[in-house]
């Protein structure tokens, strides 16, 4: 959306422009809508939303006959049609004109540009609300309402500065109710409870008719089973709406966030039981009832919402990526349900299926539990379709999601090649489901995190996140969060990088905790939180540790594990931007390499040396395999392959190159693993299959074999019935001789 579309038609509801004089005696007229437009409003908060229209209607009368007398009026009136706006394209046009009117009257009305702002971030168009915000705090720098519109600006295009700017809103005017119970919502968000708490009791005592701060308290109440506060909360919310709807809202919103779906939308449907017609209230329920899978049942919720409201942006992106999912292909098999572009699911299902089957029994030992089956998976080839159907709109970073028994994720085909492994995705995702449900989806969301990424390095050889140089610098820096604080590091980065290095650390917790309390320590932390205990209570339970015993504890295992790595790059604590000996040793022998000196052999060495964790395709072992291929030692040049391979699951030509030397010396099982990796970057190369089908046929492996002519077919070769034939006979030679027959008698019947 536009603004010019919001303005169109405006003038016909308000007349043309004022000479000058007028808009001088305008600017300090009265205004005959003042109280009242606060009455309508105090009605649309009660939830007396009859009332609050047929007032609005008052005021649109009134206002479209006469025309605005006052730079106030026309806020009055813009508030008005703001009421009306449900559902009601024109009222929203209308009450930008409105409020644009009052803002050329007089130019310091900032309320008017405020709520220009509000009305623009309430119709998903944060590029023109910041804009406003911006305009008033031009004005007023220290204005608390703009403050905080900004921060909730900031908020909506993901930006980690919310927090921060909805503190200057609170160091503005300590007792701006909305603005701490907006800083208690962020702090429950990230799961600073205690943080939390004292911010939203703030609100509270600020302002006891403001609702937002009785539903973060209700919130945390809930979400924390603190039974008495939970129920103070939602009778105060009853007293100001007698109706609590907007109240469950909020529930159902906080629930969402901390991953509790199920219970969201049992939260929703209280909340729409209150109120049939409230957009909010019905899109939580549609969104969430479609993350449970319930996809028809999601539909109808949300087409009703945006009936309402057609200018949500969420609810028309996730009915439209609905429309596209009915030509998906829908592939049932064991205890998952592939769902994919036709023109894909075949392919994907083939080998996606097998690998989750064996995540399936794998996860389900290691945590002792098992989810609801079917496992939906759903596939996108479209970045910006996976992106609505997780969060409603385009933009998010992530590569996969899951909700529990719901999945969904990027195809390879939605990344470049080389810079995506689709397995070890959908391993981490499937993880969420076991610890989330294991955990009752209280789980704290870095701890999940940091299983998930754990579980990618036990399943695959060079899955999952490694060591690499920008995280160690982070770490020697001192920009890495402590574990109380983790959570921030996903939620609001401070800098691009922050969000992947959480992840990283997160995982090492998991592996500190393995290899310090043992294998049923990181189950029995989950078992602490699906028992109601808070971070430090299971910490203190199943660790024997407080939270800053943990980080000491932690840190220190972490100087152990790195201090190679830390020397190289300065040593622990070193502030420099440099890289240390390892950074100039490695630009030492690039130098050299470029110049074709032997002497850069020896330079790699050391490299090699200092930071033998290093993965990636620009590190000393890749240099070393070029070096070694130089001289035709394919021997030293497989091994330097190897710990390129070994160490990144997306090394797509070091596995290529690897493949190749391989065959050629004759190790077709070598050749084959190396294979196998690159067919999770990247499965559609025909000839790949291929060469693995010959490989597994000339070792024997018939099942593989037969995999991979199937796979040849799913890539849809020009050569369809040579595919088939080739897959007839390794059918046979499988002993499936029902299968080959009829893959022969297909091929016969097609054959010109």
């Amino acid at each position: 959306m536009v603004r010019w579309l919001l303005r169109a038609g405006t003038l016909a509801f308000i007349g043309g422009p004022l000479p000058a004089c007028a808009q001088e005696r305008a600017a300090v007229a009265p205004d005959r809508f003042a109280a009242e437009i606060a009455a309508a409003e105090a009605s649309a908060r009660r939830g007396a939303r009859a009332d609050a229209v047929a007032r609005a209607r008052r005021i649109v009368a009134a206002y479209e006959r006469d025309g605005g007398r006052s730079s106030a009026e026309h806020t009055s009136a813009g508030r008005a049609y703001v009421l009306l706006g449900s559902g009601n394209a024109g009222a929203v046009r209308a009450a930008l004109g409105a409020f644009d009117r009052a803002t050329a009257l007089d130019s310091t009305n900032l309320e008017a540009q405020r709520r220009t702002g509000a009305l623009f971030l309430d119709k998903y168009n944060a590029p023109e609300a910041r804009a406003s915000y911006a305009a008033v705090l031009a004005r007023a720098p220290n204005d608390a309402e703009a403050l905080l519109g900004l921060a909730r600006v900031e908020e909506f295009e993901g930006k980690g500065t919310a927090l921060a700017t909805a503190r200057k809103s609170v160091a503005a005017n300590a007792r701006h109710a909305d603005a701490l119970a907006y800083v208690a919502r962020l702090q429950l968000d990230a799961e600073a409870f205690d943080s939390a708490r004292v911010t939203a009791l703030a609100a509270v005592t600020a302002d006891s008719t403001a609702l937002d701060g009785w539903a973060v308290l209700g919130s945390l109440a809930w979400l924390t089973g603190d039974s008495a506060t939970y129920q103070r909360a939602l009778r105060a919310a009853t007293a100001l709406q007698p109706a609590p709807v907007d109240f469950f809202v909020r529930l159902a919103e906080s629930a969402v966030r901390q991953r509790r779906y199920e219970e969201a939308v049992r939260l929703a449907e209280r909340a729409v039981r209150f109120d049939s017609l409230s957009v909010p209230a019905l899109g939580v329920l549609g969104t969430n009832q479609l993350r449970l899978g319930a996809m028809d049942d999601g539909r109808r919720t949300l087409e009703r919402a945006f009936a309402l409201d057609p200018f949500n942006v969420w609810h028309k992106n996730t009915l439209d990526l609905l429309d596209k999912l009915r030509g998906f292909q829908t592939i049932d098999q064991g205890r998952f349900r592939v769902v994919a572009p036709a023109e894909e699911a075949e392919l994907l299902a083939l080998y996606i299926v097998p690998l989750l089957e064996r995540a399936y029994d794998s996860l389900a030992v290691r945590y002792g539990y098992r989810p609801p089956t079917p496992v939906r998976l759903e596939f996108y080839r479209q970045h910006a379709d996976f992106s609505v159907r997780t969060v409603g709109l385009n933009g998010l970073g992530a590569l996969g999601v899951s909700f529990g028994s719901l999945l969904a994720m990027d195809t390879p085909s939605a990344r470049d090649r080389g810079t995506f492994n689709w397995g070890s995705t959908a391993w981490h995702e499937l993880t969420h489901a076991f610890t989330l449900g294991a955990s009752a989806h209280r789980v704290p969301r870095w701890l999940s995190e940091g299983l998930s990424v754990l579980e990618e390095r036990r399943a695959g050889t060079g899955w999952g996140a490694r060591t690499t140089l920008p995280w160690m610098l982070a770490y020697q820096r001192g920009q890495l969060r402590p574990l109380s604080a983790l959570t921030d590091g996903f939620m609001r980065p401070r800098y691009p990088e922050e969000t992947s290095f959480s992840y990283y650390q997160a995982s090492l917790f998991c592996e500190w905790v393995e290899t310090t309390k043992g294998a049923r320590a990181l189950p029995a932390l989950l078992t602490a939180y699906r028992d109601g205990l808070d971070t430090p209570s299971a910490f203190q339970k199943v660790l024997g540790l407080t939270m800053p015993q943990a980080d000491a504890q932690f840190d220190a295992w972490l100087k152990g594990r790195f201090a190679t790595e830390l020397a190289a790059v300065g040593g622990a604590g070193a502030r420099d931007s440099s890289g240390g000996t390892f950074v100039h040793t490695m630009r030492q022998a690039v130098t050299l390499l470029e110049a074709r000196q032997d002497s850069a052999r020896v330079l790699l060495e050391r490299a090699r040396t200092l930071f033998p964790s290093y993965s990636g395709e620009d590190g000393p072992a890749w240099y070393l395999s070029q070096v070694a291929l130089g001289v035709r030692d394919t021997a030293l040049a497989i091994a330097m392959l190897e710990q390129v391979t070994g160490r990144s699951e997306t090394a797509w030509q070091a596995n290529q190159l690897e493949a190749r030397l391989r065959r050629e010396r004759g190790d077709l099982a070598g050749a084959a693993a190396a294979l196998e990796r690159m067919l999770w970057i990247w499965p559609y190369e025909a000839g790949d299959h291929e060469a693995l089908a010959l490989m597994a046929a000339a070792r024997g492996d018939h099942a593989l074999a037969v995999r991979e002519r199937r796979a040849v077919i799913a890539t849809r070769p020009t050569d369809l019935l040579t595919a088939r034939y080739e897959l007839a006979r390794a059918l046979a030679d499988a002993g499936e001789v029902a299968a080959a027959r009829r893959e022969l008698l297909q091929v016969l019947e097609e054959a010109p």
